[in-house]
């Protein structure tokens, strides 16, 4: 059967993979992307494996970025994500990857689609998902992005050189308020269930926090227990939907479901001793909170980056569940520790109080990038028509 070859890099971006796409590379309607990216990815697949594609059959994996010139002078390129999703055919441009972030202005360097010289690289990255600048730091290796370095992530074997991310006014991201409701802390009515108290906010991309507690859970049960979960799962699911009603991202809990990156849904924990996945066991002592995070239905393994950036950030915040549950700094405005199934990540937030409200000035994180192949990838020619939906 007849093929269809597009260029396009694969790369790591912290604890993400995705394709990599210059804009360039493809066809000028929008509309057309969505059955590319999910032939390339090797979506839909009913047995949640993407053996046809590049994806690996989990959230964090089945992921694509695309790279252009900038059409605003504030930056250098434009960078767009589209969260594939694994079962159905629907691509979703709803929010951003904060782990994929990492790679945009490596891969930018890389492809000559930014200029650099000297020691260290900066670019100015606008996130149109979001329609939020980012702007990324990295050291270069004789004129190329740098690769090796010390930067360990939790979830990613070995080390890396850093990429420092500053998200900058990451405050309403996807409802263009830092809290869409209003709110600190509202109280969510789920169908079935006694009301729960939660957190709406929305920092890097909406995310909506309830304590683990709440649901009859610790806050450190590891991602496969979750999963076997189905009553538990299906309760966040609710959540997630009123959440997005209330933050009105979607006009009914059935247009909720359609759009099921965001918000991403979380069960929050004080400081506590808790395993991970390599074996090992966090202290209390070492974290500041705990989180277990689930997205596209999904417990995730590490937590997203977006999601620790908007925990963070909702730590800062008086009145949220996270600043209830969280230790509090020290010294004041030191990092905040997150705890999650792969380790530690550690998110700086600056959040200011002005007369009349909250604002997050900006969120700060390193990760690790690096390209694992590039050339072209293979599309079934057939699977390009008819376009599947795109959100």
């Amino acid at each position: 059967m007849r093929q269809v070859k597009l260029r396009a890099v694969f790369m790591r971006g912290g604890t993400s993979r995705a394709i990599m796409f210059r804009r360039d590379d493809l066809p000028a309607d929008r509309d057309a992307w969505a059955p590319i990216f999910l032939a390339a990815i090797g979506s839909p697949d009913p047995n949640g494996r993407q053996l046809d594609g590049m994806g690996g059959g989990i959230s964090s994996l089945s992921k694509v970025c695309v790279v252009g010139p900038a059409r605003d002078a504030s930056a250098d390129v434009d960078y767009t994500f589209a969260q594939v999703s694994i079962k159905e055919a629907a691509v979703d441009y709803s929010g951003n990857c904060g782990n994929m972030s990492s790679a945009v202005g490596p891969f930018a360097i890389d492809e000559a689609m930014v200029a650099a010289s000297g020691a260290e690289a900066v670019v100015r990255i606008h996130n149109t998902n979001t329609s939020k600048l980012i702007i990324a730091r990295f050291p270069m290796d004789d004129g190329a992005a740098a690769v090796d370095g010390d930067l360990r992530l939790p979830g990613v074997a070995g080390s890396g050189a850093p990429v420092r991310l500053d998200f900058m006014d990451p405050g309403g991201a996807g409802t263009g308020r830092l809290l869409p409701t209003g709110n600190a802390s509202d109280m969510l009515e789920i169908p079935g269930a006694s009301p729960i108290a939660a957190s709406m906010i929305d920092a890097a991309n909406p995310c909506v926090f309830v304590a683990a507690s709440a649901l009859g859970m610790t806050g450190v049960e590891m991602p496969e227990a979750l999963e076997a979960n189905r009553a538990l799962l299906d309760l966040l699911e609710a959540i997630r939907r009123t959440a997005s009603v209330r933050m009105g991202i979607a006009p009914t809990p059935e247009a909720a479901a359609r759009i099921p990156s965001i918000p991403k849904v979380a069960l929050i924990a004080p400081p506590l001793d808790a395993p991970t996945l390599s074996g090992d066991r966090l202290a209390a002592g070492d974290c500041d909170l705990t989180v277990r995070m689930v997205s596209i239905g999904q417990p995730h393994r590490a937590v997203p980056l977006t999601g620790a950036m908007c925990l963070a950030v909702a730590a800062r915040i008086p009145g949220t569940v996270a600043h209830r549950l969280a230790r509090a700094s020290e010294p004041a405005g030191s990092p905040i520790r997150i705890a999650q199934p792969s380790g530690l990540t550690v998110v700086d937030a600056q959040v200011d109080r002005t007369a009349d409200q909250w604002i997050a000035r900006r969120a700060t994180v390193y990760r690790t990038a690096r390209r694992l192949m590039d050339g072209y990838v293979y599309i079934r020619a057939c699977a390009i028509s008819p376009s599947p939906r795109a959100r």
